[in-house]
């Protein structure tokens, strides 16, 4: 009852007032984008895989510089591209915002497994698969567990277990950590900083035997 009707009537009211309330933050988060790289979008869209693995676009802040390459042709690092404010965005979570309207779209929920990129779908094991039984979130039981600093295969075992025991008071436990994180800036790490792999890379090493 409270997976089918309860939960995706909460995530539509909440994300209806939110985005009402913090569109302020969000306007004000669009001029700061387009005064430091105005040659870009201030969203972000990619294609990543929702429930029944369907595909759909995310939307977020874009945090990073559409420049990929510096004048003598050299690549640049993504530390290199980030915006000034693009790592508050990404340590307050402030670039995840616009995803309150993929939640009115009825394509994510407040609390589910991460959506990934579609990239990934021809490398999860039957078992792993089945976090897409569900709408993907914003937050989720894997990302108040360690987020981007634990394993694949920890970050999919908390996916599942998350899967198998939905219910409105394992979702409010995931929102106050998720809240109590953001705020302590905890297992915050910005892309390019870390040693997590993106996933397709690290099963083709698994499978080669590296």
């Amino acid at each position: 009852m409270y997976r089918i009707f309860f939960k995706p009537f909460l995530d539509f009211i909440i994300a209806a007032i939110l985005l009402i309330l913090l569109s302020p933050i969000i306007l004000v988060s669009f001029i700061f984008i387009k005064f430091e790289d105005p040659s870009g979008p201030v969203l972000f869209k990619q294609k990543r895989i929702g429930k029944n693995t369907q595909e759909f676009s995310v939307f977020k802040l874009r945090s990073m510089k559409v420049r990929t390459h510096d004048i003598s042709g050299r690549e640049l690092t993504d530390h290199e591209r980030m915006l000034r404010f693009g790592q508050i965005f990404r340590k307050l979570s402030i670039d995840e915002l616009p995803q309150l309207v993929n939640i009115l779209k009825g394509e994510m929920s407040f609390i589910g497994p991460r959506p990934l990129p579609i990239i990934y779908g021809p490398y999860y094991t039957e078992n792993e698969n089945r976090r897409h039984e569900i709408k993907p979130g914003i937050s989720g039981w894997a990302q108040v567990n360690g987020r981007n600093s634990i394993s694949w295969e920890d970050k999919f075992k908390l996916d599942l277990e998350y899967v198998e025991h939905i219910g409105f008071v394992f979702d409010i436990k995931i929102a106050f950590l998720t809240v109590y994180k953001i705020f302590a800036k905890s297992d915050v790490v910005v892309r390019g900083e870390n040693t997590n792999i993106d996933f397709h890379t690290y099963r083709e090493e698994q499978n080669n035997g590296k």
